[in-house]
């Protein structure tokens, strides 16, 4: 079951990587990603819980290398999976708030409801999101018939995937060899809800 809701046979988990030489590493991808889209980011910030380690290993690995770093530049910003109901405001729903141009990651979006609601907290919040980076896109309509990038731009969000199920489940298929009926529910599930046709996995 994904956190949409909906049921499905393939699950894009990055929160299970934990070798610090891999988070780095990883680290470097979105960095150098961000770099090549010229997005020019300040603060990394992760959707809470998903997102929250990777956009925290991204974020000191990239402030080490801008320029005017220093003693109270940048902050290192967190936000909370459940907000606190006391105290003052900003502590609430963060722990470091973000600040300057901020990058919203997320891990994983298949309705981007998460993204959506990050995004919407932190502009309440007058934070600056220049942009918003998934690492995985499951390139499934949102329950409106929309795709996530085009629900961001309704926000005037950019909206970047790194990579997609399209050309991650090809790999996947290769290297697990899932039965029949796996193949034939993956199949039926992007025919449902895929923003485009799923090329046959059986002949992989």
């Amino acid at each position: 079951t994904l956190s949409s809701g909906r049921k499905s046979h393939c699950y894009a988990d990055w929160r299970i990587v934990n070798d610090v030489y891999t988070l780095l590493e990883l680290a470097d991808f979105i960095i150098a990603f961000a770099d090549d889209h010229k997005l020019n980011p300040d603060t990394f910030y992760g959707v809470p819980a998903s997102a929250t380690k990777i956009a925290l290993v991204t974020q000191l690995q990239h402030t080490q290398t801008c320029s005017g770093y220093r003693r109270g530049s940048h902050v290192l910003a967190m936000g909370r999976e459940k907000p606190k109901d006391y105290g003052n405001p900003l502590h609430r729903n963060f722990i470091g708030i973000p600040r300057g141009r901020t990058i919203v990651l997320e891990n994983a979006v298949t309705t981007g409801n998460s993204l959506m609601g990050t995004i919407d907290l932190l502009r309440k919040n007058e934070v600056h999101v220049v942009a918003a980076v998934s690492l995985t896109d499951r390139m499934e309509k949102r329950d409106d018939g929309s795709t996530v990038e085009e629900a961001t731009t309704r926000l005037n969000v950019p909206y970047y995937s790194m990579s997609n199920l399209y050309d991650l489940l090809p790999l996947a298929c290769r290297r697990s060899k899932p039965s029949e009926l796996v193949i034939r529910s993956i199949e039926q599930e992007f025919q449902q809800y895929g923003v485009k046709p799923l090329l046959t996995l059986r002949s992989i």
